[in-house]
């Protein structure tokens, strides 16, 4: 229970289910050098503690914190330093609240891990599917990409047939505390922290030049590549020309730290691909060792797209999309559909 509407839900079906449940909170990250933003993880304790006392269950605050710095902090940070674009929200789903966490719950003598994902597990055949959540504006299949079969086994997700609306309505109808509180738009389980201000706060600057992407000329200068994400628009520091262009990034070059920027037009270099590479490939199900057409979600919020996939051997493979894709900035997640059905995922190269 993170001490959202979501998971206070998630609870409360569980509850009216009959099931034998406990909440639980897991404490990642406190911000104890406040170096950063707002980190409301004292608030969300209490919010969560309220529901469970509301819905009359057991509460336990779980501290995960160190696991937390191993495992996605040092991730994240060592993948901006070396200009990925890391995800840790799919990473904490992989190895904390399915790792770690479901680790300590199987300990403890508890047989599942349920979470407020908008997301639908099926059992079919004695194996289990990851399918998308009923809400398409909420559905959240894409953070759970690299799960596997044993963690998916061990997974419920009671709210993933629920519109958002009719998830509010239930909160409000129980009286939970939770019932009108904002969704969490911070990084995963760190809160209301913008990601330029986490990386302010651990990634030394590494300054360098922008450039233009077709003549090599300067524009300016920026604080680290470690701030920049392919197809980024907003932010980049320099303007518009005369006719209201805006740039866009379209590359890092490391041997000079240079920022590689172009004008947001359907042909500026480097910004649309149709060809890509992934690795890490991790499947829910029974692998794919054949190519084939599938769909694939190539960022959260975007609609799946056909491709083709073409497996290369150890853990890889090529991917073949339609139709161009923009901005697929490498170490984050291209997500694997058949339809509805999420098989897995893989790390742009």
């Amino acid at each position: 229970m993170s001490g959202g509407v979501d998971s206070s839900v998630a609870a409360l079906l569980l509850k009216q289910q009959g099931c034998d449940i406990v909440g639980a909170y897991m404490k990642n990250w406190i911000n104890e050098d406040q170096v950063i933003g707002h980190c409301p993880w004292m608030e969300d304790i209490e919010d969560a503690r309220r529901v469970a006392e509301q819905i009359g269950i057991e509460f336990r605050v779980v501290n995960l914190m160190q696991d937390y710095r191993e495992r996605v902090v040092a991730y994240l940070l060592d993948g901006y330093a070396r200009g990925l674009t890391p995800n840790p929200d799919i990473m904490c789903n992989r190895e904390i609240k399915f790792g770690v966490f479901r680790a300590w719950a199987k300990a403890n003598g508890f047989s599942a891990v349920a979470t407020g994902h908008y997301a639908q597990r099926v059992e079919v055949d004695g194996a289990f599917q990851l399918r998308e959540g009923l809400d398409k504006n909420k559905d959240q299949s894409y953070f759970l990409a690299l799960l596997n079969q044993e963690q998916l086994a061990d997974a419920r997700f009671p709210i993933g047939h629920l519109p958002k609306p009719e998830l509010r309505a239930i909160a409000r109808a129980a009286g939970l505390a939770t019932a009108e509180k904002k969704d969490s738009q911070g990084i995963c389980f760190i809160g209301e922290v913008k990601m330029q201000d986490f990386l302010r706060a651990y990634v030394p600057d590494a300054p360098g030049p922008i450039v233009r992407a077709h003549d090599g000329r300067e524009l300016g200068r920026h604080r680290g590549l470690h701030f920049y994400t392919l197809g980024q628009r907003k932010g980049i520091g320099v303007p518009s020309n005369t006719d209201n262009e805006a740039y866009v990034v379209v590359g890092k070059r490391s041997s000079d730290r240079a920022l590689l920027v172009a004008f947001d037009h359907p042909d500026a270099p480097g910004l649309f691909q149709r060809e890509v590479r992934v690795h890490s490939l991790s499947w829910i199900g029974e692998p794919i060792t054949t190519a084939r057409k599938l769909e694939g979600r190539v960022r959260y919020r975007d609609p799946r797209v056909p491709l083709e996939y073409i497996p290369e051997g150890g853990g890889t493979a090529l991917i073949k999309f339609e139709q161009p894709q923009r901005g697929l900035a490498s170490g984050q997640i291209l997500a694997l559909h058949d339809g509805e059905i999420l098989l897995g995922g893989g790390v742009y190269v």
